[in-house]
């Protein structure tokens, strides 16, 4: 049985096929600068053949249409009557989907009325799904929202301290998300540790971050919360601020709303306190060659993960069964780990170095000494095949 998952964002459409449930990638690629048709391009990659195409792409329906002729293509489909399933990746759920769905035209309307929710993403997402409605009308379409591993997440913990009336007509909440990565992670380490069900704090750190709380196998409390910007220091996001800043930089600096949440969204986090790069990779070149502003950046950013982790580790009461890193910093930045768990040895956690120094790069396990008190594992996400269990699932 084939099911492809597919990630479409804003500009861009990332994807997998698998065998299932072998769960072997057949085929792979990602689909760059779409609507930027002069300089879009894509990578493919099989077993034995990886190679990058230019092409223009206007619209994430062009992106469509290579990928089943790449998939042709490539000999790993004869027929799209050959694809069983596509599961799609959806930003946004509300409160609404706390589970992935099979799509139809009923539940694809509802997904549209989350666009005030997630501009960027949502229309993306919906083309997309209807792109292959079309093409490959015999395959189940399902969602699977970024937002609905949240959605266990107590009231007490999801409504903001605003007028209540905020919730009840605009529906103002913490909505959180990368769902999918912390779905994956939570049951991974709960097979590893052999547990049914696991506590956790799952640190899904790359460009975008997110903590999450993870008790009885079910979330609890999340990082990212109405937008994906709140939180953790990432990439080009701030996190966590003082919303006051919003208006003092309006009045002091003449910038327009506009101005100063393209600033909090694409010039802050890693980038604007590094003044380097938003690649963690850059900014440890730059703390290597003496820059200190590079140094105060890294700072930051631990202090900001340390903190979420020790507040989930007061809501889980100490009974936390593993600490786990996962996504492109957390799963290669050992330095960043190690100074995370160093800051928490008041905790219980203890990094074994030289265990910690070696994973990365592709390399999964555990990174703790034997006399921590909790276990710190590194756990590398796959959301694409999240998606593709939950196609699976829901098609038995």
């Amino acid at each position: 049985m084939k099911v492809l998952a597919v990630n479409a964002g804003s500009s861009s459409l990332k994807f997998k096929m698998f065998e299932m449930p072998s769960e072997e990638v057949i085929i792979s690629g990602r689909f760059e600068r779409i609507g930027d048709s002069a300089n879009s391009f894509y990578s493919i990659e099989t077993s034995d053949n990886k190679y990058k195409k230019n092409a223009p792409l206007n619209s994430h329906s062009d992106a469509v249409e290579i990928l089943i002729q790449e998939c042709f293509d490539n000999s790993v489909i004869d027929s799209l009557d050959d694809l069983s399933a596509v599961a799609h990746r959806l930003v946004h759920g509300g409160d609404k989907y706390p589970n992935s769905v099979i799509l139809d035209d009923e539940s694809l309307k509802a997904v549209e009325s989350f666009t005030d929710l997630a501009p960027l993403h949502v229309p993306a997402n919906v083309m997309c799904v209807r792109a292959f409605m079309e093409k490959a009308p015999k395959a189940v379409q399902v969602g699977c929202f970024d937002t609905a591993f949240h959605q266990t997440i107590d009231k007490e913990r999801y409504i903001y301290p605003v007028p209540y009336e905020w919730y009840e007509k605009y529906k103002v909440r913490k909505y959180g998300f990368h769902g999918q990565s912390h779905k994956f992670v939570a049951e991974t380490i709960a097979k590893i540790l052999n547990k049914e069900e696991v506590n956790a704090i799952i640190c899904h750190i790359g460009q975008g971050a997110s903590i999450s709380a993870i008790e009885k196998g079910k979330c609890i409390d999340t990082s990212m919360g109405f937008t994906p910007n709140s939180g953790v220091v990432m990439g080009t996001r701030s996190g966590d601020i003082d919303y006051g800043i919003i208006k003092y930089m309006m009045s002091e600096a003449s910038m327009t709303f506009d101005e100063v949440d393209t600033a909090l969204n694409k010039k802050s986090g890693l980038l604007g306190l590094s003044k380097v790069s938003n690649d963690w990779r850059d900014v440890d070149d730059a703390i290597t060659a003496g820059n200190k502003q590079a140094y105060l950046a890294h700072k930051i950013l631990v202090n900001s993960i340390v903190d979420y982790v020790a507040r989930y580790y007061v809501e889980l009461k100490g009974q936390v069964d593993a600490l786990v890193f996962t996504a492109g910093l957390g799963e290669n930045a050992s330095h960043i780990r190690r100074m995370v768990v160093d800051r928490l040895n008041c905790l219980g956690f203890e990094c074994d170095r030289e265990l910690n120094d070696v994973t990365r790069l592709g390399k999964e396990g555990k990174i703790s000494t034997e006399n921590s008190k909790i276990p710190v594992y590194v756990v590398a996400t796959n959301e694409e095949l999240m998606m593709a269990r939950d196609a699976l699932n829901l098609m038995k």
